[in-house]
């Protein structure tokens, strides 16, 4: 069926990301998988083709647009090219909106140009060792020291935790305040007792940093409040549908993208005498995973066309990410079985499909957190 929700402007546009990643990613990608990190120089390659800070304002540098479809075409092309690992999205579209929503006039023009030119590398800590998707269960603290805050604690899992030059932290500052004692405090890189820890070694996503984060009696700066005091929580719920959706996006790219080699192998591959997709058992798969894949993403592109327009929630997004990143992980599964013993060698873009993509499920919200949320919202 053809897409609906995407003008000549947006093809255009993601014409430009295609040639972006075949000249400045692709070429580098391995080197990147293999040292844990990309180049901060792709980055500022990022940045002068315009794919940084689309919804910053053009003041600032940005692109100006809040059209959310151009940012879909992104994930999309990115996914499609499996390269996760240079992180546009979580800086465009997590980071992004919390600088240009809550940051005062100073914060944005101390901060948003080098967002925009990719000098700045952006980072948002939430996760800690003892706290995952349990906000009000957060230990680090920021204790207000009169003309600064002082901020003690530590995160985990922090996607571009080596690179940042700029981690939006989150933090507690009215101690038994509970979820309405949170506050967002920016922490810039250099800051004395800011640590980083390990680049950690996970199973997928190699060349996507992450890291562990540490702060020992950091004086972070009282105008790097952002946002109100003890209105994290309110911000952080806020900004999340659209984070949740950035992922179901790239969830159902990806098990498209999947579904596309894998038919042009069952096509190509022969067993006993005959090619694969001559098999019954096989077209059954291939179909079954084609409907699946149809049904989602006209879901997803509705849920993209209604938050374009601002009007996309909480509940929509949940349905969203937990439905489309399930069905990414059953159609790598399948397809990875489809290519039998090939599928397990880490040069097939299906194996790497299948352990680049595990973690869907996970973050941002878990599919468990997901269905609670829809579900509280139907039996409230």
């Amino acid at each position: 069926m053809q897409r609906q929700i995407f003008t000549e402007e947006h093809e255009a546009f993601r014409a430009t990301v295609r040639t972006f990643l075949a000249k400045e990613v692709l070429p580098h990608y391995e080197q990147w998988e293999q040292d844990g990190i990309v180049s901060r120089e792709a980055w500022r390659a990022a940045g002068r083709q315009g794919l940084l800070g689309l919804a910053v304002p053009e003041e600032y540098g940005g692109g100006g647009t809040t059209d959310y479809r151009y940012s879909a075409v992104l994930a999309e092309e990115f996914t499609r090219a499996g390269a996760p690992g240079l992180a546009l999205g979580l800086h465009n579209d997590i980071v992004g909106p919390y600088l240009t929503g809550l940051a005062t006039e100073e914060q944005k023009r101390r901060w948003l140009p080098g967002f925009c030119s990719g000098e700045t590398i952006t980072a948002i800590a939430m996760t800690e060792p003892g706290a995952g998707s349990d906000l009000p269960g957060i230990r680090t603290t920021a204790e207000d020291r009169g003309d600064h805050w002082l901020l003690n604690g530590s995160k985990t899992f922090i996607s571009n935790g080596i690179l940042a030059d700029l981690v939006v932290v989150v933090a507690k500052t009215t101690p038994d305040g509970g979820a309405k004692g949170l506050s967002l405090i920016v922490v810039e890189r250099g800051a004395e007792g800011f640590e980083r820890g390990r680049n950690l070694d996970k199973i997928g996503q190699k060349s996507q940093d992450t890291a562990e984060l540490f702060f020992h009696d950091v004086r972070v700066p009282k105008e790097n409040l952002l946002g109100e005091r003890d209105g994290g929580f309110v911000h952080l719920m806020t900004n999340l549908a659209q984070e949740r959706l950035g992922i179901a996006v790239a969830g159902i790219a990806a098990a498209e993208h999947l579904l596309e080699i894998t038919t042009r192998y069952v096509k190509e591959r022969e067993a006993f005498g005959r090619p694969l997709s001559r098999l019954q058992h096989i077209r059954f798969e291939i179909a079954e995973m084609a409907t699946e894949c149809a049904v989602t993403r006209t879901f997803v592109d509705r849920c993209v066309a209604e938050h374009s327009d601002g009007g996309l929630d909480a509940v929509h997004a949940s349905m969203a990410k937990w439905w489309a990143t399930e069905l990414q992980k059953r159609v790598a599964d399948r397809c990875l079985q489809l290519h039998g013993g090939y599928g397990y060698m880490a040069e097939y873009p299906v194996a790497r499909a299948f352990t680049d993509g595990r973690i869907q499920t996970i973050y941002g919200g878990t599919t468990e957190i997901m269905k609670e949320i829809i579900g509280r919202s139907l039996l409230a």
